[in-house]
């Protein structure tokens, strides 16, 4: 029998902001997080289908490290889950205001390349 893969999270005390920000700062990694915030818990494949599972588990791994997702395995699925509640109790607001701030720097730039 196989064994249950099990994933270290920080405790809600233990999400340092610089952490964060680093995990965030990447546009794949902020482009999974904001599909996290709007799709609730998923399959990890279903965030990156086109990337290879090497660089898949590279982001996944350090967004979990940071504190900013939860990973769980079931079966062979890992499914993650952005840790919204934790990050607001520690970080009021920032997540909201990041992802907020990256759709709209994202709408500019679509009107940009229109014109």
């Amino acid at each position: 029998m196989a064994a249950v893969r099990t994933y270290h999270h920080p405790d809600v005390d233990e999400i340092a902001l610089p952490r964060v920000l680093f995990a965030l700062s990447e546009p794949l990694r902020l482009t999974m997080v904001r599909a996290l915030s709007e799709r609730g818990e998923v399959d990890s494949l279903d965030l990156g289908p086109d990337l290879p599972r090497s660089t898949l588990t590279h982001h996944t791994s350090l967004l979990r490290e940071s504190g900013v997702v939860f990973v769980r395995a079931e079966g062979r699925k890992c499914m993650i889950r952005l840790r919204s509640e934790d990050l607001d109790a520690r970080f009021p607001g920032l997540v909201r205001t990041i992802l907020a701030g990256y759709e709209e720097a994202g709408a500019a730039e679509a009107e940009e390349d229109a014109s």
